[in-house]
């Protein structure tokens, strides 16, 4: 950083500039593999500025500002932080027009990276503005991908059905996959996992994910302590892990001081994708995860909750039936959700003592997202590759019809 703004690493002039923005931690996993794989097709002739965590930084971006300041959800749950959103917007979209980057690419997270891009587009319209991961508009309202195809030049899609929603519109999209598919979610070390961390071979272990934002696990860890409670008079042998990251650790450290089986708290995807491969049922907050656990074949019971008014909101505008994705791509309950006023530990604590008590359950979770595991990476092209080449290709093609005098400056030569 100089002079309070983001300087762009040290390559060669004519390497095309990603502004990326990531928004929380599932965000940043797709921009370090994106980082990744466009350095690979590039030999490193690249460069990344932006906003990310910890995954992005260790890829070599220099975030503007801290990415925990945009893992937000919910209406009422953002109020509070709104003054300091509007602020990190106006300040994104300044350093973006200063730098006039060749590409911007937003990384899920639409609440900020959407507001980002409006403005851009009514301050440059010359600017490329790609979007990864294409808003869920079919899970909404159809209609609302011709307001996209006003903003955006290219989308990603990570679900095959997802492109004809914004190409009917005139918005070009690109089926790239799911990079959860190059973690390492199936291929965890359980039995090294659990010599690690003194677990016999006769314990029952839970993996326990409540989420990557502080008001997830706020709101879930007391429900989820509270279902351990019941579980344990009937599973004694019952050892709870808990993976989790750098933006909520303080948070979920302390929550689970006190719960009343044994429990682990780990960090990190080695340790993560091997607790799932040690554990025999999970409960998870809705989200990525979801699919990482589909992935490593791990039955799971899925639980959220949200503001009463934000839900009743939301439910005026959502369309389909399920929040899992593994039940959205198969349009059937496979995978148990409780949502809202069935979040609760009676109801939580039945579900999983059902995953844990009856093999034939948990075996047709395992058989059942297969098919949405084989969905999840169609093809031989790793969909981190697929995206970093689908934007490589429309940064050369934007630069081949864009003035000579308008393409971007490298490091301190820029304004």
């Amino acid at each position: 950083m100089t002079a309070g703004h983001m300087v762009a690493t040290d390559v060669a002039d004519d390497a095309p500039t990603l502004f990326l923005i990531a928004g929380e931690p599932s965000g940043d996993a797709l921009g370090a593999r994106l980082m990744a794989a466009a350095k690979r097709l590039t030999g490193g002739k690249v460069r990344f500025v932006g906003i990310g965590g910890e995954r992005m930084t260790a890829e070599g971006l220099v975030s503007l500002f801290p990415m925990a300041e945009l893992t937000l959800f919910g209406i009422f749950e953002l109020l509070p932080h709104l003054p300091n959103l509007i602020r990190r917007i106006d300040q994104t979209v300044a350093e973006i027009l200063r730098m006039r980057p060749d590409a911007v690419v937003g990384i899920d997270s639409p609440g900020f990276t959407v507001r980002v891009a409006k403005k851009l587009r009514a301050a440059d319209p010359a600017i490329l503005l790609v979007h990864y991961v294409a808003p869920t508009v079919w899970a909404w309202k159809p209609k609302r991908a011709a307001k996209y195809a006003t903003i955006y030049d290219h989308l990603l899609a990570v679900l095959p059905f997802e492109p004809p929603y914004f190409e009917k519109e005139g918005l070009a999209c690109t089926f790239v996959g799911h990079s959860v598919v190059e973690g390492r979610a199936g291929r965890g070390d359980g039995p090294g996992f659990r010599q690690r961390h003194g677990i016999a071979a006769t314990d029952r272990v839970v993996a326990v994910l409540p989420g990557s934002r502080k008001g997830e696990v706020s709101r879930l860890l007391p429900d989820f302590r509270a279902t351990l409670d019941l579980l344990r008079p009937s599973h004694p042998d019952l050892v709870a892990v808990v993976p989790t990251v750098a933006t909520v650790r303080d948070r979920v450290a302390v929550a689970i001081a006190d719960w009343p089986v044994r429990t682990l708290l780990v960090e990190g995807d080695t340790e993560k994708y091997d607790a799932f491969a040690a554990a025999e049922v999970a409960l998870a907050a809705s989200g990525t995860v979801a699919l990482e656990l589909a992935l490593a074949r791990l039955p799971t019971v899925i639980a959220y909750r949200l503001n009463p008014v934000t839900v009743a909101l939301y439910r005026r505008l959502i369309r389909v039936k399920y929040v899992n994705l593994v039940n959205l791509m198969l349009d059937r309950m496979l995978v148990p959700e409780l949502l809202q006023q069935d979040c609760r530990p009676d109801k939580l604590a039945a579900e999983v003592g059902r995953l844990l008590d009856d093999p034939e359950a948990r075996q047709m979770q395992i058989d059942g997202v297969a098919e949405v595991a084989r969905w999840l990476g169609q093809g031989d092209i790793p969909p981190s590759e697929r995206a970093a080449r689908a934007i490589l290709d429309v940064v050369a093609e934007h630069r081949s019809i864009r003035p000579q005098e308008d393409k971007p400056r490298t490091g301190e030569q820029r304004p």
